[in-house]
């Protein structure tokens, strides 16, 4: 019993198929959960990439003892000063935490002033992208629910520019009153 060569031919080249098929499904098998864990890092990479890197100044950095410890030669001056009159050194620690309690609301109404700006700069941007949808359409006279939209985003603007002002105000106020107390020039605005 012999074949043909070409029965042999075609058995072969279905052989050939069948175990290609099967490679490939089993390739597919391998690769699936190899492309959910190519998804999971991505995500993954994605979050850390949203947290926004520390921050290093000399708020966050302790101070150093030895900087907060006075010389040897003008700690015996000190300690008799401070023995002779505890409630000098007092007022100067309060005063200290008073400058360092204002710097940090300061800094946190310049933070505050700059995302709002951020956020009057787009709500700017998208006011003008409706607009110009808006004035596009030639029936615009008509459109109520385009034209209540777009004044619902400029008093949105308005009341945005109105908490600037406020916060600008605030920081003007706090500037003024910690420069009246130390001998060092309010810090200007952004």
């Amino acid at each position: 019993m012999s074949m043909s060569p070409k029965t042999v031919l075609r058995s072969l080249a279905l052989l050939l198929a069948a175990f290609s098929f099967y490679s490939v499904r089993l390739a597919a098998q391998e690769d699936a959960p190899s492309v959910a864990e190519a998804a999971r890092r991505a995500r993954q990479q994605k979050q850390d990439a949203a947290k926004p890197a520390p921050v290093i100044d000399n708020d966050t950095i302790p101070p150093s003892p030895t900087a907060a410890t006075p010389s040897t030669s003008s700690a015996p001056a000190s300690d008799s000063s401070a023995a002779d009159n505890p409630d000098a050194s007092a007022p100067s620690g309060n005063a200290n935490t008073d400058e360092q309690q204002a710097k940090k609301e300061m800094d946190g109404l310049k933070q505050q002033i700059a995302d709002k700006k951020a956020s009057i700069d787009l709500q700017q941007r998208q006011i003008a992208l409706a607009q110009d949808s808006y004035y596009s359409n030639p029936d615009h006279e008509h459109d109520t629910a385009g034209k209540q939209k777009l004044d619902g985003m400029q008093a949105d603007l308005d009341q945005s520019k109105a908490d600037l002002a406020d916060l600008q105000t605030k920081l003007d106020k706090l500037s003024s009153s910690s420069g009246s107390k130390s001998s060092e020039p309010a810090p200007t605005n952004p």
